[in-house]
């Protein structure tokens, strides 16, 4: 994908993450930061017409051009790349310090690559990379980034279960074995792969979760048919225990938390960052919340409910929310739900 280019080990040994004190049940001392800007780089959908509001500046509707020879000038307005995955650029700012990271890359090798560059985002000031999980539909971008930075040494942040192979056991013969993630891969384009299951510190104050606490009495995770592979046979693997969340602690105001599908549970993940932090306050909620089909919907009721209590000042289900969650969500929450799109950026400021 990329040959090295002499990313220098002291900038990527600075935005590796290192150990966070604590436990998982105890709480870490998380900096408060002046601001944080979240962009979502992939996700389901894409609105070019959807207005911008004060803390959330929507994608021009001329967002890119491409070649179409029907045309009279030869080229058209391409918009942006909506695919089912999910990815943000999560940027932070303590005074005149400021960091970025990428959460997830998408599902299509080229959907991120694609989108960072109609948009204009330098990926080259990306200082590092967090999977949430290993699913290929937030793993699917590296190839795409790797082209557009031209260069390696960016640091990866994963859980150790990344790795696992797994599949949709779907009646009638429609079982899906999922794209399995490669470390020998990933490191050979240089990525320096950085396995932890506890909380880490990265750059410019950014927690990331390691594993969650799954402490609810609703949220029961994956359905029988999402299996795993233990070496001698598939198992139902309700837990996609390499799920984790970023966690941004805006000065005076809260928490922001950026989820990937929310596999742990959306409340599971709030509550485990709040025990992680500390901080009792839930500013901001982003991401997938996984509660689309059958199998989820059940659990609408009861974290619509839990989210209400917490009353976040912006809430942005994507993703794996699915409508039926998101109508739920817009008429609990009207003054804080706001609609996912590619391309829109979330500030919110101490």
């Amino acid at each position: 994908m990329c040959d090295d280019h002499g990313h220098s080990a002291a900038e990527a040994a600075w935005s590796a993450p290192r150990a966070a004190e604590g436990t998982a049940v105890d709480p870490v001392t998380l900096p408060e930061v002046d601001e944080v800007r979240i962009t979502t780089m992939v996700d389901n959908s894409f609105d070019a017409l959807l207005p911008s509001a004060e803390g959330v500046a929507r994608a021009s509707i001329g967002s890119g051009r491409t070649a179409a020879r029907q045309f009279a000038g030869g080229e058209t307005v391409a918009g942006l790349r909506a695919e089912h995955g999910f990815s943000a650029l999560v940027a932070v700012r303590t005074g005149n310090a400021s960091s970025t990271l990428l959460f997830d890359t998408g599902a299509s090798a080229d959907g991120l690559a694609v989108n960072a560059e109609r948009l204009g985002v330098d990926v080259g000031g990306i200082q590092g990379v967090v999977l949430s999980h290993g699913h290929f539909d937030h793993a699917g971008g590296f190839d795409g980034l790797a082209r557009l930075r031209g260069r390696s040494g960016l640091p990866l942040t994963v859980h150790p279960a990344v790795w696992t192979r797994r599949r949709l056991n779907l009646p009638a013969g429609q079982g899906l074995e999922m794209p399995t993630l490669s470390r020998g891969a990933l490191e050979r384009e240089g990525f320096e792969v950085v396995e932890r299951r506890q909380p880490s510190l990265l750059a410019g104050g950014v927690l990331i979760t390691g594993e969650v606490d799954r402490v609810t009495e609703f949220e029961h995770g994956m359905p029988p048919a999402h299996q795993a592979w233990d070496g001698d046979g598939w198992r139902h693997d309700p837990l996609v225990i390499d799920d984790q969340a970023l966690v941004v602690h805006v000065r005076g105001r809260g928490l922001v938390i950026v989820t990937g599908c929310g596999h742990a549970g959306v409340v599971n993940i709030v509550r485990h960052a709040m025990r992680l932090t500390g901080v009792g306050r839930l500013l901001a909620l982003v991401g997938g919340f996984h509660l689309s089909g059958p199998a989820f919907e059940p659990v609408i009721a009861p974290t619509v409910a839990a989210l209400t209590e917490l009353a976040p000042e912006l809430i942005v289900p994507g993703h794996c929310t699915g409508w039926r969650a998101q109508h739920t969500l817009a008429a609990a929450l009207p003054d804080a739900w706001v609609q996912t799109s590619v391309g829109t950026t979330y500030t919110l400021t101490a």
